[in-house]
């Protein structure tokens, strides 16, 4: 009777460790895609809602002359450039997200096709590091890559 009782209780501890990872990546995909869908909806607010305000934005490009260098960005432009009226639909479509969690820090890889206008502009991936801060998960940082041809499906 105890062995039952005890592999009970290791069944019911189990599923909720993979109950609360499921919720966590849950949030972690919402907060995401709340940031995708201010950036389509031209809401800055909406947008500003997944980052911390000191949250660092880096990309990794090749400049013209051909050479790989590292871009760093500013939220406060960002939120700018996503807030200022334009004609043409930001779509950032991303194919997947691979997501790994230690806690109150997350670690998350989403390749995108970047849709502006509905033309494709470029791709690449974005790497997301997220926080766990007051309950809500934040970026805290992202960097991504970008390019033009070679997409990931």
């Amino acid at each position: 009777m105890k062995k039952i009782l005890l592999l009970i209780l290791l069944t019911a501890c189990s599923v909720t460790g993979a109950e609360a990872q499921q919720t966590d990546e849950q949030l972690i995909k919402e907060a995401i895609n709340t940031m995708f869908d201010g950036m389509r909806a031209g809401d800055s607010t909406m947008v500003a809602s997944v980052f911390t305000r000191d949250a660092v934005m880096q990309s990794i490009a090749m400049n013209r002359e051909g050479e790989v260098v590292k871009i760093s960005g500013s939220l406060d432009r960002f939120l700018t450039a996503v807030g200022t009226p334009h004609d043409e639909v930001w779509d950032e479509q991303i194919s997947g997200f691979t997501i790994q969690i230690d806690g109150d820090l997350a670690s998350v890889w989403t390749p995108y096709k970047f849709i502006l206008g509905g033309n494709f502009s470029h791709c690449g991936v974005n790497s997301f590091q997220m926080a766990r801060l007051d309950g809500d998960w934040k970026v805290i940082y992202i960097v991504d890559t970008r390019r033009r041809t070679e997409c990931v499906e």
